[in-house]
């Protein structure tokens, strides 16, 4: 068959992974690159070049078994990275990191705050009311969990609500309206429920664009990057994908876009698929590499892999450390920040662009539960992270699930 692949992200490669050399292959992207989120940005500091990861960042062998499998098939050198967590305001100088005693302690005053003592008590209760939660099979809001577990104000506002906020890249005011069970689903994955099971976490040397450059050259496909697909329309059999000028005719295609992309693409959406995908969110973010360390908590014993700045505005500010999460030839701090562009010292400034993340709530739990509704008819079938948790292994898995389908389809047609 003749299969086209719209979306040259980790769920378009995986797709085309699994599918090459099996159908005439064509992969789509509008950027002038594959990888999607999947970034590396080079830096100059110094005389020396080295790489730095603007999007994709770390995985872990426990919650990543699909994307560990492709490195070890592919050959690709990871080594060890840090994960910790730091919440900073700017206005009151409250600050504390969980990079140990001294960082949770990163401000003297701690020791007499009694918010500081709250995020204590309200960790131990939320370990141990999640694990309940999560047993009883609730499916409610986190406002509702954190209501009935009588979790303390000072713990929901500054660590879950920020803690959560960066971690799905969505506003904190939004985080309450989230499916608890998804979200302690995700956090006892990862080791969150618990001090002391945590996973290992990982980063690729060279940057994530390393996998990506091994991937796309065992791939037996035809790559058009830089080619934005304007629409694509159905037909009866095969679909018609208008794109560079020119309509190109397919037996099946893969969209592995974001859903609303997905449904922006489509010149003849069915009422299921304007449902399902429109019930997906993305929210863009504004994403800059720096080494203004003015981004990072006031006291350097705060400093920790994530950094989020409690400032009140309305999207979430989250700065990476990177130093501690790749291996940097550097002392200088260089970060990346999302949504506080605007705060950054021009002169420090190294590169800047948009991402969007998907944003879940209960319309979209629910949405993720319909793609046999929409995936594997009129020759279409989708794929991307926000089938799941939205995360690379997600996005690996959503391609792979979407290939088999078209295999499926293929061994029918037969």
């Amino acid at each position: 068959m003749k299969v086209a692949v719209v979306g040259a992200g980790i769920a378009g490669l995986a797709a085309a992974r699994s599918l090459s050399g099996r159908h005439e292959l064509h992969v789509f992207d509008a950027a002038p690159r594959a990888g999607g989120h999947a970034l590396t940005a080079e830096v100059e500091e110094g005389g020396r070049r080295f790489p730095v990861d603007m999007g994709f960042i770390v995985y872990n062998r426990r919650n990543y078994p699909g994307f560990c499998a492709l490195l070890d098939e592919l050959g690709v050198e990871t080594v060890e990275s840090s994960m910790g967590f730091s919440a900073s305001d700017p206005a009151t100088g409250f600050e504390y990191s969980g990079e140990g005693l001294s960082a949770l302690f990163a401000r003297r005053r701690n020791l007499l705050d009694p918010r500081f003592w709250g995020i204590v008590a309200g960790a131990w209760r939320f370990y141990r009311a999640g694990t309940r939660e999560l047993a009883a099979g609730r499916h409610r809001s986190l406002a509702a969990f954190a209501q009935e577990s009588r979790l303390p104000q000072s713990f929901v506002d500054l660590y879950l609500r920020p803690m959560a906020g960066a971690i799905w890249s969505m506003p904190v005011e939004q985080v309450l309206d989230f499916p608890a069970a998804t979200l302690l689903t995700f956090f006892r994955q990862h080791g969150l429920l618990d001090l002391l099971d945590r996973p290992q976490w990982r980063t690729v040397r060279g940057g994530s664009r390393t996998y990506v450059a091994a991937l796309t050259a065992r791939l037996d496909a035809t790559f058009h990057l830089g080619a934005p697909v304007r629409s694509i329309r159905r037909l009866d059999p095969g679909v018609e994908i208008a794109v560079a000028g020119e309509t190109l005719r397919f037996d099946q295609v893969v969209l592995a876009l974001h859903s609303d992309q997905a449904l922006a693409a489509l010149a003849d959406p069915t009422p299921a698929e304007r449902e399902v995908l429109g019930a997906i969110r993305y929210r863009a973010s504004d994403v800059a590499l720096h080494s203004d360390a003015a981004l990072l908590p006031r006291r350097r014993r705060a400093w920790a892999s994530w950094n989020v700045r409690l400032d009140g505005a309305e999207s979430l500010g989250v700065t990476y450390l990177m130093n501690l999460l790749q291996p940097l030839p550097t002392e200088t701090p260089w970060c990346v920040t999302l949504n506080r562009t605007a705060a950054i010292d021009p002169a420090r400034l190294c590169r800047q662009e948009e991402m969007a993340h998907p944003q879940f709530d209960a319309a979209a739990v629910a949405a993720q539960e319909r793609w046999e509704e929409i995936s594997g008819r009129r020759s279409t079938h989708y794929g991307g992270a926000y089938w799941r948790y939205g995360f690379h292994e997600d996005g690996l898995w959503s391609g792979r699930r979407a290939a088999e389908a078209v295999a499926q389809t293929a061994a029918r047609a037969a």
